[in-house]
């Protein structure tokens, strides 16, 4: 399968997912099984699920076919070029297609102006006025194609302008832009593009990054350090004519390089020009192989993730229908290294999410049923046991169950002080991942990065900063280890006074917090390079750095503080449920006492109604381990989706993705 076939029937995954996981919350509120915990972890799958993004990064420096394998590979349906791909510089600033429902569809450009402010580019997305826009024709494929051809637009400044701009620097010359006869330089018109339209793919979530050159990357700070690392698959572009050139591995090392590299791939496009006439085709063949290991070894990677295309013949053959030209562009191969890779991973997450959630959600709503069902049987042992009784016994058991109910409703203080003592404890954790802390925290690099002239303390500036950061989210582990204990101990002492079943539930894990901070820092790291020194030292472009860190940590930070409120919420809903079910469970009791004095023959029919409300629960209990266990099969052929991006590009197999 090709990524677009691929990447539909995941769309059809998430959305037939979304119905189901629907249909379970309905199923849950009919029965009286939703409680808060239950439907806020719903909603946060449901939402996981449905606004999922899967975004491609696609980097190379200018001329290596870029934009042409984008439409290649996803805009080929069109019967024409839609991103702007003509010999020269085409894309000259990063470029995002995504789809929006509530926005039409349109070409928004950010003004290149714009870095002269200190804003971060998330901030700017958050002011749609600031942005130029521009409406799309989604049916008319010339309109569409001629819009987009702005985002290859640039403006003639001075060399101040430019300077200001981070376009120009006095110490590197080699990476400065080309300087007119008229003295100006050549700069990109626009700072980010923005593509919205429904393209079936962009529809179901897919997010494809469009980044220009060297030049333009490394004036942009918050797309090295946030856009380009958070992509799930990054597609760097080489030309097979020339190999890695000195700007191509600038960009690999400096931007691109992880400890992770299997989420990159590394097209060696433009192989049409290694086809040769007077060459025979192992000869041909014989050329491609030595480019890709060479070219796989100057990067350090494996030959089989360095994978031969013509984006230009593989285009052309789509449009054209022709097959042996398709075979011959070898861009079948890169669409399946593609769709195993990226799908395959992106699916795994997201059943492994749904599987977690769905165990978690059985195990509150199972409390429930436990709790009916047990209430149950103590009802049937006290009825069966009121046979061939007199007036007086009868009379005798209402007082005692109303006499249980009384004191029952007298131990609300204890049941006060456990939720008391609990909110206490988890303030100390939300005040650690709350936003003022997260300011103070960053206090320190901030003014550093602010200093005028080069900063040659930042990398120790960082360094203080995310241990500081690391130590406060392992304090927050802590505290929540020591309220899981208190939890654990309290539940203990209720469970044994009024014979509750509650289960403190699984404290919130920091890890995976702590893997997004070092990510975070060692894209960081990366980028304060020998070569971005200069740059470090314009107070414009370390405000921007500043900005762009304080972005992506916050959202880390939020993250966190959702699990930590899931998890209050989860233990909170225990509490209110079993509380709810125990006082329904006495007006039960106390309605059967009353039915049996007012007529002979009410003790066995209560006896009968027990039975049947028994035989209810265990088909409740079925139905929701059905209902569950739909929203966690696995089919099959799952594990194919598993492979390695290198293996999928070695072997181009016939592999389904099943929805």
């Amino acid at each position: 399968m090709s990524f677009n076939e691929q990447f539909d029937q995941h769309g059809t995954w998430r959305r037939e997912f979304a119905l189901r996981l629907k249909l379970l919350s309905e199923w849950l509120k009919d029965h009286d099984l939703l409680n808060a915990a239950v439907e806020e972890r719903l909603l946060r799958l449901e939402s996981q699920v449905r606004s999922d993004k899967v975004m491609v990064a696609f980097v190379a420096e200018f001329s290596r076919g870029k934009s042409e394998l984008i439409n290649a590979i996803f805009f080929a349906g069109y019967g024409r070029r839609i991103m702007p791909a003509s010999a020269g510089r085409t894309t000259m600033c990063p470029t995002e297609l995504g789809y929006d429902a509530e926005v039409p569809p349109c070409l928004r450009l950010l003004p290149i102006e714009t870095r002269l402010k200190s804003q971060a580019l998330m901030e700017w997305r958050m002011v749609p006025e600031k942005w130029t826009r521009v409406d799309l024709d989604v049916n008319d494929p010339v309109q569409l194609a001629q819009a987009l051809e702005k985002v290859a637009e640039v403006r003639h400044v001075s060399r101040e302008e430019a300077r200001a701009l981070g376009f120009w620097h006095d110490d590197t010359p080699d990476d400065n832009p080309r300087v007119g006869a008229d003295g100006l330089v050549e700069v990109p018109r626009w700072r980010h593009a923005l593509i919205n339209i429904a393209h079936p793919l962009l529809k179901q979530g897919l997010v494809i990054l469009d980044t220009p050159g060297l030049n333009a990357i490394g004036a942009e700070p918050e797309l090295t350090v946030s856009l380009i690392p958070q992509a799930h698959a990054v597609v760097f572009i080489l030309a097979a004519d020339t190999g890695v050139t000195k700007s191509d591995l600038a960009i690999w090392r400096e931007h691109l390089i992880t400890d992770d590299n299997d989420a990159r791939l590394v097209v060696l496009n433009k192989i049409d020009t290694l086809w040769d006439a007077l060459s025979t085709p192992a000869q041909i063949q014989a050329q491609i192989d030595r480019q890709r290991a060479t070219s796989a070894d100057i990067l350090g990677l494996p030959m089989a993730q360095v994978i031969p295309v013509s984006a230009q013949k593989g285009l052309v053959a789509k449009v054209t229908g022709d097959d042996k030209l398709l075979q011959a562009s070898c861009l079948p191969g890169l669409e399946l290294a593609l769709a195993q890779g990226v799908m395959g991973q992106r699916q795994k997450i997201l059943r492994s999410a749904v599987a977690g959630g769905m165990v978690e959600l059985r195990a509150e709503a199972g409390r429930v049923l436990h709790i009916r069902r047990r209430d149950l049987a103590e009802q049937m042992i006290e009825l069966r046991g009121l046979r061939g009784k007199n007036t007086s016994v009868i009379k005798h058991m209402r007082s005692r169950i109303e006499q249980e109910q009384t004191e029952f409703n007298t131990s609300g203080a204890k049941i006060q002080a456990v939720r008391s003592i609990h909110l206490k404890l988890l303030r100390e954790v939300f005040n650690l991942l709350g936003t003022p802390t997260l300011k103070t925290e960053l206090a320190q690099l901030t003014a550093m990065l602010k200093q005028p002239g080069i900063k040659l303390g930042v990398k120790k500036a960082y360094g203080q900063t995310f241990a500081r950061l690391q130590e406060g989210l392992q304090k927050a582990q802590n505290t929540s280890a020591e309220i899981q204990n208190m939890l654990a101990g309290s539940f203990k002492q209720l469970n044994a006074e009024f014979g509750f079943s509650l289960q403190a539930p699984k404290e919130p894990e920091m890890g995976r917090f702590l893997q997004d901070l070092a990510q975070i820092e060692r894209s960081h790291l990366q980028y304060l390079g020998v070569a971005n020194i200069l740059k470090l030292a314009q107070p414009d472009f370390s405000e921007r750095l500043v900005r762009a860190l304080a972005t992506r940590l916050r959202v880390v930070y939020e993250s966190a503080l959702g699990e930590v409120e899931l998890w209050n919420k989860s233990a909170a809903s225990q509490l209110d449920a079993q509380l709810k079910e125990r006082r329904r469970n006495f007006g039960r009791r106390l309605e059967a006492i009353e039915r049996i004095q007012q007529a002979a023959t009410g003790l066995d029919e209560r006896i009968d109604e027990i039975d049947r409300h028994e035989g209810a629960i265990n088909a409740l209990d079925g139905k929701l381990a059905e209902l569950t266990a739909q929203l966690t099969a696995t089919p099959a052929d799952d594990q194919a989706t598993l492979v390695r991006p290198a293996a999928a590009a070695a072997e181009v197999t016939d592999t389904t993705l099943a929805a």
